[in-house]
């Protein structure tokens, strides 16, 4: 980690403040959440599903950890209702691996497919506000997406490929937003689109309280209860669906992968690959001497995919190689310069946190 975070603190050992509240998450990740506890966590799913046709949701993306999360629901006797979301990004081989891995478990799969040219142009808007966080669209839908059909389903659980307890470095302040914001979503398409959203599922601080709370629908990292490897789980789906390995992070989406690889370094001076290999180094899945050496090459693993990427993305955005450059030099623009209900979950999460300090 390095200065590009301008939310960086070192202390008197030379440890940053990224590190130092990682450690304390993850040792109380694996205090409260150890694997001994796993058993009784399955067993307390089944009970509430068992008289549904699910007993969990499952969103997966053809990445590694969502795929290696659904085979160990499945492993462990859950029944689960497979979600994806089809932004229009997908990879062939991230098809291929969810097809692969679905026909191994033999499981039904619900695919929300995007309106492309709406949320094209949501894209096209976001580009035009130069605010950091592009995924925001993306990632804000895919959640929208598993808590409304939890919701219709009646399931109370909803299974994600992540884990706080060995990737869960929290995200420099300025490297992305704020998760829950449609309005800021909705904000900036209705400032530079030319027309207002209607298709996209979006979710917001309200929404979220109105399924968390009210439905009672938890969002669960669920590789928290695993000594997860992410090089292991890789070698293990290989093995078990003919699961295609990624050369880079990420690589299940086309855009995903550029605006990592490239958006973000060149216009925004973010290398996201420091938090990803910190995490590695910190849990000892990786040395540090290792991890200083990827960090110096270039995130692309060759020039030709890069150019594969930029191509392919400039014909499916409709930008000129010019309009995408004039891009590229512009000054980033805070996501706080359009309306946003980020206060307002502050807000809440402070109350909240006070309530729930009172009644322990």
């Amino acid at each position: 980690m390095d200065t590009s975070a301008i939310d960086i603190v070192f202390d008197n050992r030379g440890y940053c403040n990224f590190c130092s509240d990682f450690l304390k998450v993850s040792n109380l990740i694996k205090a409260n959440n150890t694997f001994k506890n796993l058993d009784k966590f399955i067993n307390k799913v089944k009970n509430q599903g068992k008289n549904l046709e699910y007993d969990c949701v499952v969103g997966i993306s053809g990445g590694v950890d969502s795929s290696w999360a659904l085979k160990k629901t499945v492993e462990y006797g859950l029944r689960p209702l497979v979600v994806h979301f089809d932004n229009g990004w997908n990879t062939n081989m991230s098809q291929e691996n969810i097809y692969k891995l679905l026909k191994k478990l033999k499981l039904n799969l619900i695919t929300y497919v995007v309106d492309w040219m709406e949320y094209k142009e949501i894209m096209q808007s976001f580009f035009k506000s130069n605010v950091v966080d592009i995924e925001l669209i993306y990632d804000n839908a895919l959640m929208k997406i598993n808590y409304s059909i939890a919701k219709k389903f009646n399931v109370k659980y909803i299974f994600a490929g992540t884990n706080r307890a060995t990737e869960g470095m929290r995200m420099p302040k300025n490297w992305n937003w704020f998760k829950y914001d449609k309005k800021n979503i909705h904000s900036i398409q209705k400032k530079f689109g030319n027309k207002p959203i209607k298709s996209l599922p979006t979710i917001g601080t309200l929404d979220f309280i109105y399924y968390s709370k009210i439905h009672n629908i938890k969002w669960i990292n669920f590789l928290d209860y695993f000594d997860y490897n992410k090089s292991l789980a890789m070698d293990e789906l290989c093995s078990f669906s003919d699961f295609t390995k990624y050369k880079i992070k990420h690589s299940e989406s086309i855009f995903t992968r550029f605006y990592q690889c490239h958006i973000l370094p060149k216009k925004f001076k973010i290398d996201k690959r420091r938090i990803h290999l910190s995490n590695l180094v910190i849990t000892n899945q990786m040395s540090r001497d290792k991890a200083l050496e990827v960090i110096k090459t270039d995130p692309y693993s060759s020039f030709n995919d890069y150019l594969q990427d930029k191509k392919f993305f400039l014909k499916k955005m409709d930008f000129s190689e010019e309009y995408f450059n004039r891009y590229l030099s512009e000054n980033p623009i805070s996501h706080q310069e359009y309306h946003t209900e980020k206060i307002i979950w502050e807000k809440l999460e402070i109350v909240y946190k006070k309530i729930f300090k009172k009644i322990l």
